[in-house]
């Protein structure tokens, strides 16, 4: 095997190896250096390592003179070698950086004193600067003031030479004199702005004059003269210019108009040419206004209705707005206080054009004789003067929109309705009042308010309502106020109430009435059935009558009670929150609807009381007629008798159940608990007195007995424990028919509860006297 050789390492010169600074300023790479310090033993190795690939290796380590890698020694060498020298060159560097700080500092302490002595002389330059403006300043205002003086004076002394030319003479001879600037056509505006300066010269000296000689007369007679003499030319020169500013008007020539505006600004700050050119505004013509009533209302002879009304007027304001608006742009171009004419206009629209309007639309009526309401009625002033109030509102907010200056538009416009407010209240109360009366006439033309057709319609009370909401929507739209809305509202509710009470009231009565000449039919069927029997046909006729009477009375309370609940709803949903910002007035409303309801609640215990006649009287008169002495001792006497109730049981729960079935409709609550005890009560009461009239043997005691139980079984409807408990008694008391003679006394022992009633029942036994039981019973009733 061949063996590897590896040559000695050359020698390498240390001394070749210099390092300093200038190796690592600019772009210093450390790969760079240590290749520079390494290649030139590394290459070598390299190509010998590369040489001895070829072929097969067979490395060994024995017989080798010296190490793998003989330039290790050389190369370690180098970098100790590099190590010392880059110690001396740290070194030399810190000593480098040392001397070198040591030199900036003294620069920048030497820079520092120059700087401070520098901003020494910046600072006294400053003040010496300041110093010289000052007194610059001071001479540029005294400059300033002479100048001014002096203008003053020249002005002074040509016041003074006009003043004398005005004060001369009067008459127009004088005014021919007068210097050429006053008759100037091109310099109108210069003559205006002197002939002011003049008569405030002139009026200031009289009022001086007035003041420190009192009683002098004659101190200022000549500047008297120049007053006059001033006021003449001034009004000729603002005749003249309206004059040209209405010609330029005319021809649109807006820049004549406006050079005209502010030439007539100088006489009454222009107050004469704004309020001129206003009244000359095509809108305020009498035949514009004139056309505003007949486009809302139409021709004399027709009756809008509000919305109609509410659209037209809403239209016109619309026409209005826009035509301010198109004014608006040519003020603004005109005047040079377009404000202030804005303020004109708008003012007088709110106080000449909108009031013609209204005056026509709102004729304020009569409460003593108010219009028809054929004619609409007091409504129809109410719902006008609503869609006016708020159509105005909002066109008062589209005109300061639009621009008004510092007119109070909104103020204006309450003022338009302050006299319609103030009789508001009782113009609502008036129409409440009218509404009910038409409301009841319509109702007894149709037959409604008879005492056959009697009921109280939920829709009419639905009604009622509808015209409060109405009026409480212009409550809130007048008295937005919280305190004055709850105070309106309160009444306006008031009236509701008054109507639902009376409606109510008054329909119940009806009802009553119904049943009273029901009741009296009755009694007359009575009377004739003592003196003769009468037909079929009129006994039939009383009792449909008497349930006639029944059912309208309780359709009628049921519709009481439905619009009551209406009522308490609406009062809820809609009043309530409204009554809250006054002390009181909720609570107040409350003991109003009570109060209210408290006569229907009168007239509704009446008629139930006269309902639970009628039905005892026809009870008692079935009973009458149909109940027959041998329903109850019958020639059977057998046990196993017929286990149907009786006819006239029969005959009772049968017209029971029809008559009262109304009644559990239309009652609810503790008012219908109350009837059905009443009425329980009258039924044992009367069935107990009517079973006195006859006598019983067993099987008309097993007859009553089933009866009893039919009667019992219908009354548990009635929801009632006490009447239930009655008729388990009476049950009880039937076995009194139905047992032995010898038991009875342990019948009537074991039973406490049947022992008061016991004594008469039992004589209605027909072995009554046979059996002896009068002596038998004499110890259990003792």
């Amino acid at each position: 095997m061949k063996e590897t050789q590896v040559s000695t390492p050359s020698s390498y010169s240390s001394a070749s190896l210099d390092l300093d600074i200038e190796k690592f300023k600019g772009d210093f790479s450390y790969d760079a250096l240590f290749a520079k310090l390494v290649n030139g033993l590394l290459p070598s190795f390299v190509e010998e390592e590369a040489d001895s690939v070829d072929g097969p290796i067979n490395i060994t380590t024995s017989g080798l003179l010296g190490p793998v890698f003989p330039e290790v020694d050389t190369l370690l060498l180098i970098f100790k070698d590099s190590c010392t020298q880059l110690v001396e060159l740290r070194k030399q560097l810190k000593k480098d950086v040392v001397s070198q700080d040591k030199k900036h500092r003294k620069t920048l302490g030497e820079i520092e004193k120059r700087l401070d002595g520098i901003f020494s002389s910046f600072a006294r330059l400053d003040s010496r600067i300041s110093s010289v403006g000052q007194t610059a300043a001071k001479i540029g205002d005294h400059l300033q003031s002479a100048d001014s003086q002096r203008e003053t004076a020249n002005q002074t002394m040509e016041l003074i030479k006009y003043l004398m030319e005005f004060n001369s003479s009067q008459g127009e001879d004088n005014m021919m004199q007068l210097s050429s600037l006053f008759s100037d056509d091109k310099r109108v505006g210069e003559a205006a702005s002197i002939a002011q300066k003049l008569r405030s010269l002139a009026e200031e000296d009289i009022g001086r004059h007035a003041t420190t000689v009192p009683g002098n007369a004659g101190a200022s007679k000549g500047l008297e003269v120049a007053i006059t003499n001033l006021q003449e030319y001034c009004n000729e020169l603002e005749n003249k210019l309206l004059s040209r500013f209405d010609s330029a008007s005319q021809r649109r020539e807006l820049t004549n108009m406006a050079e005209c505006a502010k030439i007539l600004s100088q006489f009454n700050r222009g107050t004469s040419a704004m309020q001129h050119y206003v009244g000359l505004r095509p809108m305020f013509d009498v035949e514009v206004m004139n056309e505003d009533s007949r486009s809302v209302l139409g021709d004399q002879d027709s009756t809008p209705n509000h919305d109609d009304v509410n659209v037209a007027l809403s239209e016109r304001y619309k026409q209005i707005t826009d035509t301010v608006r198109k004014e608006s742009s040519t003020i603004r171009t005109v005047f040079p206080c377009p404000n202030d004419v804005m303020s004109i206009l708008v003012q007088r629209v709110m106080e000449d054009r909108i009031p013609n309007l209204l005056e026509k639309l709102l004729v304020k009526p009569s409460l003593v004789n108010p219009p028809p309401m054929r004619q609409g009625g007091l409504l129809l002033y109410l719902r006008r003067l609503a869609v006016g109030y708020e159509r105005t509102q909002e066109l008062a907010k589209n005109l300061r929109d639009v621009g008004c200056g510092d007119l109070d538009v909104e103020g204006l416009t309450e003022a338009l309705f302050t006299e319609h407010k103030g009789i508001y209240l009782e113009c609502e109360r008036a129409s409440m009042r009218q509404l009910y009366k038409a409301k009841m006439e319509e109702l007894l033309a149709d037959g409604q308010l008879s005492s056959k057709g009697a009921s109280i319609s939920v829709t009419v009370v639905q009604e009622f309502v509808s015209w409060n909401e109405e009026a409480i929507s212009r409550c809130k739209l007048f008295s937005p106020q919280p305190a004055n809305l709850a105070s309106i509202a309160k009444h306006v509710f008031s009236c509701l109430l008054d109507q639902v009470k009376q409606y109510t009231t008054e329909g119940l009565e009806r009802a009553r009435e119904g049943l009273r000449e029901a009741a009296s039919q009755r009694e007359r069927f009575v009377l004739g059935r003592k003196v003769a029997s009468g037909p079929a046909s009129t006994t039939e006729g009383a009792a449909t009558a008497g349930e006639t009477s029944f059912r309208s009375f309780m359709l009628a309370l049921q519709g009481c009670g439905s619009s009551v609940a209406i009522i308490q709803q609406y009062f809820v949903k809609s009043i309530s929150r409204l009554l809250l910002p006054v002390d009181g007035a909720h609570a107040t409303s409350c003991e109003e609807m009570t109060a209210a309801m408290s006569g229907a609640e009168s007239s509704a215990i009446k008629g139930l009381q006269q309902c639970i006649d009628i039905v005892i009287a026809e009870v008692e008169r079935l009973l009458s007629a149909e109940q027959k002495a041998t329903d109850f001792r019958s020639a059977d006497d057998g046990l196993m008798a017929d286990p149907r109730p009786t006819t006239a049981c029969s005959r009772v729960v049968a017209y029971l159940s029809r008559v009262l079935e109304s009644a559990f409709t239309a009652l609810e609550g503790l008012n219908k608990q109350s009837f059905l005890n009443e009425l329980g009560n009258r039924l044992h009461k009367t069935l107990t007195n009517h079973w006195l009239k006859f006598a019983f043997n067993a099987s008309g005691g097993l007859k009553l007995k089933r009866d009893i139980t039919e009667y019992g079984d219908f009354l548990r409807n009635f929801n009632a424990p006490t009447i239930d408990e009655k008729f388990e008694s009476l049950s009880i008391m039937a076995n009194i028919f139905i047992v032995a003679p010898e038991s009875l006394s342990s019948l009537i022992e074991g039973t406490p509860s049947i022992k008061k009633e016991a004594q008469r029942f039992v004589q209605l036994r027909d072995d009554y006297r046979s059996a002896r039981l009068a002596s038998k019973l004499s110890s259990v009733w003792a």
